[in-house]
């Protein structure tokens, strides 16, 4: 089933993609209640990371805020899995977002913009959030950026 954010979506030429497989002893979303809480999403395209190393070092700003729409994108479709259409998302309350960071790098919240910026380009007002932008020696499989979402859904 496809709505109308998926429709914006296809307006801003980006695709669901399918939900990245768990990494490890998890799933990519739960939903308690009206609201729906995706694990840690990784900028992962097709099975495979988009990039690796920590921003400021191996990674610029510019490709990690990149990166970081990837993860939004994931995290969408992980919210579709149990939500079922992304037309019931009410409001996107609460983004969380990780940049492994490089020890003299202070640009997270640049960085986490891209997610931001996506969920505002896809679903306006509800995507209007509360946000954490935290910077992090390491995350896993070396990924640069890890977003995850909470979203409250009309029941």
């Amino acid at each position: 089933m496809s709505g109308a954010v998926e429709a914006k979506l296809a307006e801003l030429g980006l695709t669901l993609p399918e939900v990245v497989p768990p990494l490890a002893a998890y799933q990519p979303a739960v939903r308690s209640g009206v609201y729906v809480y995706t694990s840690g999403q990784l900028p992962i395209v097709e099975g495979k990371l988009t990039l690796t190393g920590k921003v400021g070092a191996e990674v610029t700003a510019e490709e990690a805020k990149d990166a970081a729409r990837i993860c939004a994108l994931n995290a969408l479709a992980a919210v579709k899995s149990v939500a079922g259409d992304l037309d019931r998302i009410a409001r996107v309350v609460k983004v969380v977002g990780f940049v492994a960071s490089a020890s003299d790098f202070t640009g997270q919240p640049g960085v986490i913009n891209g997610a931001s910026e996506l969920l505002g380009a896809v679903l306006g007002d509800k995507g209007v959030h509360a946000r954490s932008a935290v910077g992090v020696a390491v995350l896993p499989l070396d990924a640069p950026v890890e977003v995850e979402i909470q979203v409250e859904l009309n029941d």
